[in-house]
């Protein structure tokens, strides 16, 4: 009964981190391919970012590669770190003055990138389950120790 429990625990965090890792790659794809980097530095400068084209490939990279990252299970507790300051980076510049929730009349609020942040340190909290490439390392190094 345990051993079931745990088991569709990983499944749900593993569910979670590629969602997540979904989530981002969309975002990322956008800042990176449909709308550019210069496009987005340029929305990012309309907004009021600091050094609008460094956010911009800051922002872009971090969640496209991060993003695909979380969905092949790779580096999660570095991917996640790096992502957090993605989005706390994104409060503080562009959202903490819409309030709190997403849907604002005004514009988004802090809602979405706290959803996100609150999913990012529940998957890096615990370890990767076999449905990631951390897990498959991790496995190949404890079997080489015995």
């Amino acid at each position: 009964m345990v051993k079931k429990l745990v088991t569709t625990q990983f499944t749900l965090l593993t569910l979670a981190r590629v969602i997540l890792g979904v989530v981002f790659f969309a975002h990322g794809w956008q800042k990176v391919v449909t709308n550019g980097l210069s496009g987005t530095a340029g929305a990012f400068e309309k907004m009021g970012v600091p050094a609008p084209t460094l956010s911009a490939w800051f922002a872009g990279l971090a969640e496209l590669l991060g993003g695909a990252l979380l969905i092949v299970g790779f580096a999660v507790p570095i991917v996640a770190i790096v992502l957090i300051i993605d989005m706390v980076g994104a409060i503080f510049t562009v959202h903490i003055d819409n309030g709190f929730f997403a849907s604002n009349p005004g514009g988004g609020g802090i809602e979405l990138p706290l959803v996100l942040i609150a999913g990012l340190l529940a998957v890096a909290a615990v370890p990767q389950t076999s449905l990631g490439i951390d897990a498959l390392l991790l496995k190949n190094k404890l079997e080489g120790t015995k």
